[in-house]
Formats: C-alpha cells, sequence, structure tokens
C-alpha cells in the first residue's frame, strides 16, 4: 500500500507543475482577451470571437490530441508535457476571457465616466478601476474554473505524461486491484478541497477590503 502511494504521489509534481503553468499564462491571456473583445477593433474582435467560440466549443480532449498528434502530421513535434501546456493555455484562456469580459461588463457605466471627469485615459481607468473591481467579481466563477482545472489534468495521461491517475492506472493494471483508484480519487479531492479554501480566504480579503 505505501508504496502504490508513493508512486501516484510521485505523479503529483506533473500535475501540479501542469497547473501552475496553465494558471500563470492562461490568466493573463484571458485578461488580454476580454480585453480585446471590448475594444473598438472589429478585426480584433472577430478574432478573438472565433477563438473562444472554436476552443470552448471543442472538447479539451480533442484539442490535446491535435496538440499531440495531429501537429506531427504537419511536422511539430512537441513532448507529450509541451504538448499539454499549450493545450490547456488556450483552451482555458479561451473560458476565462468570457468571465473576465463578463465581469468588467458588470462594471457599473458610472465608474468610467467618472474616472473621465479625473482625467483619465482609457488604460489608466481600466487598470486603476475597473480591472480590480472586475477581478473582484470574477472570483466565484474563477474558482469553479481552477477546480476544473485539477481534474482535467487527469487528461494528460491518454498521451502518456506520467501524472497521478496513468500511475494508478498502471498498479491497477499489474496488480489487479482497484485501491489505487480510490487513492488517486483523494489525492484530487485534496488538492480540490486546498484551491477552495484559498478562494474562499480570497474573497473574505477582498470583503473586507472594499468595507
Amino acid at each position: 500500500m505505501t508504496d502504490s502511494i508513493y508512486y501516484i504521489a510521485k505523479g503529483l509534481d506533473i500535475t501540479l507543475r501542469l497547473y501552475l503553468i496553465t494558471v500563470l499564462f492562461s490568466l493573463p491571456l484571458g485578461l488580454l482577451l476580454a480585453l480585446g473583445k471590448l475594444s473598438k477593433f472589429s478585426l480584433i474582435k472577430k478574432f478573438i470571437n472565433l477563438y473562444t467560440w472554436v476552443f470552448r466549443g471543442t472538447p479539451l480532449l480533442l484539442q490535446l490530441f491535435f496538440m499531440y498528434y495531429g501537429l506531427p502530421v504537419m511536422g511539430i513535434v512537441l513532448s507529450p508535457f509541451t504538448a499539454a501546456s499549450i493545450t490547456f493555455i488556450v483552451n482555458y484562456s479561451a473560458y476565462l476571457c468570457e468571465i473576465f469580459r463578463g465581469s468588467i461588463q458588470g462594471i457599473d457605466r458610472g465608474q468610467y465616466e467618472a474616472a473621465k471627469v479625473l482625467g483619465m485615459g482609457y488604460w489608466q481607468t481600466m487598470i486603476r478601476i475597473i480591472i480590480p473591481q472586475a477581478l473582484r467579481t470574477a472570483l466565484p466563477p474563477l474558482s469553479n474554473e481552477a477546480i476544473a482545472l485539477i481534474k482535467d489534468t487527469s487528461l494528460v495521461s491518454v498521451i502518456g505524461t506520467a501524472e497521478i491517475l496513468r500511475n494508478s492506472r498502471e498498479i491497477v493494471t499489474r496488480d489487479f486491484t482497484i485501491t489505487p483508484f480510490f487513492i488517486c480519487g483523494i489525492f484530487y479531492l485534496v488538492l480540490s478541497t486546498l484551491i477552495l479554501i484559498v478562494f474562499k480566504r480570497l474573497e473574505k480579503r477582498l470583503v473586507i477590503s472594499c468595507q
């Protein structure tokens, strides 16, 4: 049992690295896409609309297969982890784009008018006033995406990446026992719970700071 837990835990390195890389790059990219979608440039808006339509409308697993198995047909070969990282970043950026867009559009128009009266330009208004407020309202849906992301990392097992689910499956195949799946489930539950706790604390801090 101890050996099984240790072997499954070794997959945490891949799981957590993929998670952190996705968060690190998809958050700013999603915000930039949201700002682009709200811009006055029709060409940019059309491109981002197409981007979000494609990546929100097709399965993440299909995108992962295309990145790892499809690109080599065109002469682009990526390692399993690199393919997974790029896939997760572009996929989650599309979802975060819509979350940020909705949060920004939810800010009262009076905030823009007040900033204009104070002599602020567009970017000053967005950075100092609009985006901080939008991030507060975006926290609940962001927490849902953060939890979904930790579970979606299990998909990379299909391209041979040794994360916790793949390691669990190897033990099940080798020892013919389902116990590793229960252990794997506990790992995911613990990680999801920790993420939920972090977001709840963030929400409380933001509520206190707004009072």
